[in-house]
């Protein structure tokens, strides 16, 4: 379970070592370790959130990459513009109020306070934290910014700018801190109304369900209430592939957000200071690894099988799927278990993408798959690892997570299309939004407008 992340929450204890052994076989001869000082500690820690924080912050570059090779080639600056757009929104808002909302006087209930963050002053070294305050809230902001990411590729192609970042305000300012509040924040989710119906609290290390479910959610609502796009599908329920720019844009951007995942899953450790942190870390690293691996190979089989020819797009996505099943518990299970819960994530994909399809919800970049489904599978089977979670509160959490946040995110969708509009015109979505909406097209010696399919 992710340990919580607030004021004061972290105890001095993790600052000591307990004494190791050299040899497992010799534990009587083994020397005592010293303790390191509450000061290296606190360096240690300082450290993890920030090489944490700046390896999530590049998964937005593979967000983008992903996301623009995906999309047609008439929306690829869009995409760019639209990455760049919301994790700068969600920097703001996340500031603004979010970390507060989150963190700040929950205490079992449902949401913190509003109200701007403050970091420590100029040279502090507020030891009782056991970290900077400052790099707390940069690796938790960057989080806040991949749930935003997740909504951005799935109503690709034909969203209007300006109603997607007026939502991206609101998921990262106020929908996404107070469900993340439930949970990492101290909240009902990890009280005991749950623990005792459930006989655990519901556990989430580094985010399936807060942050990857959140997302998919979001997106599965704007998706229903925004539409398809004009000839995905057609009256006698056939589906028209619209193949995307660059295979090896979205590979690039498939490897970022690999890399990126280390630092999401590795650092929420939230804790470098001890051997024994040093020693999960690098146990999580290689789970998450594990997992993506599996992911892809099972993608790859599974296609092959299915349509006898490998589909690339599953493959990538299998990778993401993989990595986002093992988030909810990259440090319990064994090698074998990681592999299995990451393989699951990619048969998910496989089978998911044409579920989709037949009820004529268009996701552009198969983020739903990915990021709700797979985040729910990866949620759900915590406890097989973990012997502190149950089922029934891992369901508990789900269930009021998804509702949560699919209703709200409806909710303001629906505001914005009877208010300003959401969708762009059949004649802007043919020409492509980079040439009607921001006026700079990626590949203009393509052709012009809809030359460029």
């Amino acid at each position: 379970m992710r340990k919580l992340v607030a004021k004061g929450a972290t105890s001095l204890a993790v600052l000591s070592l307990s004494a190791l052994p050299v040899l497992a076989q010799d534990a009587s001869a083994a020397p005592e370790v010293p303790a390191v000082s509450p000061e290296v500690a606190y360096i240690f820690n300082t450290l993890l959130f920030l090489i944490g924080g700046f390896l999530v912050m590049w998964m937005a570059a593979g967000f983008a990459m992903l996301e623009a090779g995906l999309v047609r080639s008439k929306n690829v600056s869009m995409q760019c513009l639209k990455n760049i757009a919301l994790y700068s929104i969600a920097g703001l808002m996340f500031w603004i109020t979010g970390y507060n909302l989150m963190y700040s006087g929950v205490d079992g209930g449902f949401m913190g306070s509003f109200g701007p963050y403050s970091f420590d002053a100029v040279g502090g070294n507020a030891l009782d934290t056991g970290y900077s305050t400052a790099s707390d809230w940069f690796f938790q902001m960057v989080f806040c910014a991949t749930t935003a990411s997740i909504v951005s590729g799935t109503l690709a192609e034909r969203i209007k700018l300006w109603p997607f970042l007026i939502f991206t305000i609101v998921l990262t300012g106020v929908l996404y801190p107070i469900t993340g509040s439930w949970e990492w924040g101290g909240g009902w989710l990890n009280g005991d109304t749950v623990k005792s119906i459930g006989g655990a609290e519901f556990s989430d290390f580094a985010g399936s369900t807060l942050v990857h479910s959140v997302g998919g959610w979001a997106a599965l609502s704007g998706a229903i209430i925004l539409g398809a796009r004009k000839g995905k599908y057609g009256a006698d329920g056939s589906v028209h592939p619209f193949p995307g720019s660059s295979m090896p844009l979205a590979t690039l951007g498939t490897f970022i957000l690999w890399l990126g995942w280390f630092g999401f899953n590795g650092a929420s450790q939230l804790a470098m200071g001890t051997i024994g942190d040093a020693t999960d870390i690098s146990r999580i690293f290689a789970n998450t690894n594990m997992a993506a691996a599996a992911g892809v190979v099972v993608a790859i089989g599974l296609t092959q099988i299915l349509y006898k020819k490998v589909d690339v797009t599953m493959a990538l996505n299998g990778a993401l799927a993989g990595l986002v099943a093992i988030t909810a518990e990259p440090l319990a299970p064994s090698v074998w278990v990681s592999v299995f819960v990451g393989g699951v994530g990619g048969a998910i994909v496989v089978f998911a993408v044409p579920m989709l399809d037949k009820l004529k919800i268009d996701d552009v970049v198969g983020a739903i798959p990915v990021h709700l489904l797979a985040g729910i599978w990866g949620t759900l089977i915590v406890p097989l690892s973990n012997s502190d979670a149950s089922y029934v509160s891992q369901l508990i959490g789900i269930i009021s997570i998804g509702a949560f946040t699919l209703v709200l995110s409806g909710v303001v969708w629906m505001v914005l299309k009877v208010t300003v509009g959401i969708r762009v015109s059949d004649e802007e979505e043919a020409l492509g939004l980079d040439k009607v909406e921001i006026g700079v097209e990626a590949y203009p010696e393509f052709g012009t407008g809809s030359q460029r399919i």
